[in-house]
């Protein structure tokens, strides 16, 4: 990401990301703290916070966390017998009570969801979060790195059996200096479930300071 920046002629940017796309933005943070002079984090924590703060209730709840981790063929074998309904119970549990997915999204992440290689991609994003992910953030918490910009964390505020989701912008304090942010009336997919409210916080914590302006 940042060869890329290089090479359009940006030294420094804000980055905004979701889920995985969140969990790389921050080791961005972490890892280039000359070039990234912002940081907006959808629906996650630290990787090592996730596996460090999981008791049986997220156990239950966030199961396919040990699940696709396991070792390969086991998990790739198992979701490839019923492809549709794996991707289907993960998608109503992640978002809010009532929200449907646009039909042409959804028969796209079907599409993609039944080619044996992406089933397998997806295990493999959730191995490195159990293997190198977890490490790196081992070491960064241990040498006491943190991300030296300003951090947005917005997260659903509810999730598919209706718990109230809390505590990100604690968590997040813990591995930054400077956090705001808060819950959006929505489940998992916020870009999805709630657009508005989120370019609308996005917007306003980009342009909050002239120097992170874009």
């Amino acid at each position: 990401m940042v060869e890329v920046m290089t090479k359009l002629g940006h030294d420094r940017f804000a980055v905004v990301g979701h889920d995985r796309g969140a969990r790389v933005a921050y080791h961005a943070a972490l890892d280039h703290p000359s070039r990234v002079e912002a940081l907006a984090v959808l629906d996650i924590v630290p990787t090592l916070e996730t596996w460090q703060r999981t008791d049986m209730t997220r156990a239950l709840t966030s199961f396919h966390w040990q699940f696709l981790a396991q070792p390969e063929p086991l998990p790739e074998q198992l979701i490839g017998r019923e492809p549709d309904f794996f991707l289907d119970w993960l998608l109503r549990r992640w978002a809010a009570p009532g929200f449907v997915f646009d039909a042409a999204a959804l028969d796209a992440y079907h599409t993609a969801f039944r080619d044996p290689a992406v089933i397998h991609a997806t295990c493999e994003d959730y191995r490195a979060g159990a293997t190198i992910d977890h490490t790196l953030d081992a070491q960064d918490k241990t040498c006491s790195r943190r991300i030296a910009c300003p951090v947005l964390a917005l997260w659903g505020a509810v999730d598919g059996t209706g718990r109230q989701r809390s505590g990100l912008l604690e968590t997040w304090r813990e591995w930054a200096d400077h956090v705001s942010g808060g819950p959006i009336a929505c489940g998992h997919f916020l870009p999805e479930e709630a657009p508005d409210a989120v370019i609308r916080a996005v917007t306003a914590f980009l342009v909050s300071d002239p120097v992170k302006s874009r």
